[in-house]
């Protein structure tokens, strides 16, 4: 059943990609719409397709397509361009097949709050200052990502649920934890800086929705590991959409009747 939303906020897609789940956003966007998409930055990674030669495999086309296709049909869809997809920050206001292009936003919610949309990459101080070494942290989660990929495969053999190492690692590490909790502290003080109630960003693949000093912090997470979105419901309340979370349980609900069913044949046989 298509669920139907005011906005619906997606970031760090990174088609282009191997690790990018194509096939699980497919599958979202096609059971859900809404009025206005906001795109936060990392659509299109440009850093490792330039790095590694062009990878557009089927899925990735068919993401375009489809969001093509809902701009097509009346759906206002905004990108505001992150640090792999920086190029588009060179061509502000244009519009290119019913997409909007704007280096950052100020969004109006339905019951009035004003929140800045930014990616948020340029208040990452390794990104502004160091970008050699942002490559290099790129390269090294890349490699993270392959690693887990085959640690995964292993998982599903033995009937377990997808493990992120990334994911773990931004709530146990401690370096990480501190940089996740300083990003969250600028982005929200940007946010004030311009008279807005809150922001919502990605950047970091972390989703969270929460207070920061009386300002709303929001960021959508990706669809690299977690598979998360934030949508705006009729009435302006905000929330995150964990996908990979909601596709685990529509297997296990699955799954459940066809283990019965096997149980009680077993049974039938036995008697």
């Amino acid at each position: 059943m298509t669920r139907h939303f005011r906005t619906l906020f997606l970031s760090d897609i990174h088609l282009g990609t191997p690790d990018c789940q194509a096939d699980i956003l497919i599958d979202f966007l096609r059971e859900h719409e809404a009025d206005t998409i906001y795109l936060v930055g990392d659509i299109v990674d440009c850093w490792r397709m330039k790095r590694k030669g062009f990878y557009w495999p089927q899925s990735h086309n068919d993401v375009v397509q489809k969001l093509l296709r809902k701009a097509r049909k009346g759906t206002r869809i905004v990108y505001v361009p992150g640090n792999h997809d920086e190029i588009l920050r060179t061509y502000p206001g244009i519009h290119f097949g019913g997409i909007e292009v704007r280096e950052r936003d100020v969004f109006e919610t339905a019951d009035g709050r004003r929140l800045l949309v930014i990616h948020g990459d340029e208040f990452d101080m390794v990104v502004m200052n160091h970008r050699w070494l942002a490559h290099l942290g790129d390269i090294a989660y890349g490699l993270a990502m392959w690693a887990n990929k085959w640690h995964n495969r292993s998982r599903r053999l033995l009937g377990l649920r997808y493990w992120s190492f990334s994911r773990w690692a931004k709530l146990k590490v401690k370096s990480a934890v501190n940089f996740i909790s300083d990003f969250e502290a600028v982005l929200a003080e940007e946010a004030r800086k311009h008279g807005a109630d809150g922001v919502i960003c990605g950047h970091i693949h972390h989703a969270a929705n929460e207070m920061r000093g009386g300002v709303r912090y929001i960021n959508t997470g990706d669809w690299v590991e977690s598979c998360t979105a934030v949508v705006e419901h009729a009435d302006g309340r905000l929330e995150i959409i964990d996908w990979s979370r909601r596709i685990s349980e529509k297997a296990g609900q699955l799954a459940r009747p066809r283990a019965v069913k096997q149980l009680t044949a077993g049974r039938d046989q036995a008697a």
